[in-house]
């Protein structure tokens, strides 16, 4: 029988993200505190409203900063998955700051909830050389950080060799679940103004024309795969606002149409390993 799975998951940076670039003057940290008192409430009431289970990826200094959100987010039976300590990527880290944060944030995780992480993204979708290694030695069972797939999970390799002047040498494929992401399904970049020293970031798309992608992609999905899986990457300061707000649950209203199941990252990661083990 046909099933098609849709993850809504949220990357709760707040402020941390502004922080990692060195953007600490208060206009951009106002930003990530729109997201924390603002945004998050919001997404929180539209998912109880549709009865719609989501799986948010909080760095540690959001859970320490803003304690009391994230606890109604673990409250309201949502996921809560790892993306760091600081917003700082991993590929930007050496392996000692990355496992450091790693463990330090898992803590705080487990603090919250009771239990580890399941799954782990990277901040920026940046993993190191060293992530995979970390996350199998940290017993996390999936990743979402990368796009080798659209619909379709799939292994995580260990010890690949990449250099330009030589051909690719791939690694062995690990128990570690690459849920794929996409940067067309997240709303950072059709969204968000971001000027900085070097580097302009327009954003400010028209939110219903972004729609209309988003929706698009479920489609194809429903229309050429029995079994799959598409995950929405979203962000409480960046999905918030208004009129964004309102394109989101027409999303949500459209998926439910077409046939959805909702369900939390880790839980259709382990549908996946069902799967898997059983074919």
């Amino acid at each position: 029988m046909p099933r098609h799975i849709a993850c809504l998951t949220f990357d709760f940076d707040a402020m941390s993200g502004f922080i990692s670039r060195g953007m600490t003057s208060p206009s951009p940290i106002s930003r990530g505190e729109f997201g924390a008192n603002v945004g998050a409430p919001r997404i929180l009431d539209l998912l109880k409203k549709y009865d719609v289970p989501s799986s948010w990826y909080i760095p540690g200094h959001t859970l320490e900063t803003y304690l009391d959100q994230c606890k109604r987010v673990s409250d309201a039976g949502h996921e809560i998955g790892h993306h760091g300590w600081t917003h700082v990527p991993p590929a930007a880290m050496t392996r000692e700051q990355e496992e450091a944060g790693l463990v330090r944030a898992n803590e705080q995780i487990k603090k919250l909830t009771g239990t580890y992480a399941k799954g782990y993204r990277s901040p920026s979708w940046d993993l190191s050389p060293h992530s995979v290694e970390l996350l199998l030695k940290h017993k996390f069972t999936y990743d979402s950080s990368m796009m080798g797939d659209d619909y379709t999970p799939y292994r995580v390799r260990l010890g690949d060799v990449i250099e330009l002047e030589k051909p690719a040498v791939f690694g062995k494929p690990t128990k570690l679940i690459e849920m794929p992401v996409s940067w067309s399904l997240d709303d950072y970049p059709h969204f968000e103004f971001v000027r900085t020293n070097t580097t302009i970031l327009p954003g400010n798309m028209n939110a219903h024309h972004v729609l209309q992608n988003w929706s698009d992609d479920f489609t194809y999905l429903r229309d050429h795969l029995d079994w799959g899986i598409i995950t929405y990457t979203f962000h409480p300061f960046v999905i918030g606002r208004g009129h964004r707000m309102i394109v989101l649950e027409k999303l949500i209203r459209t998926l439910k149409d077409g046939g959805a199941v909702f369900m939390r990252l880790g839980d259709a990661a382990a549908e996946f390993e069902q799967r898997a083990t059983d074919a």
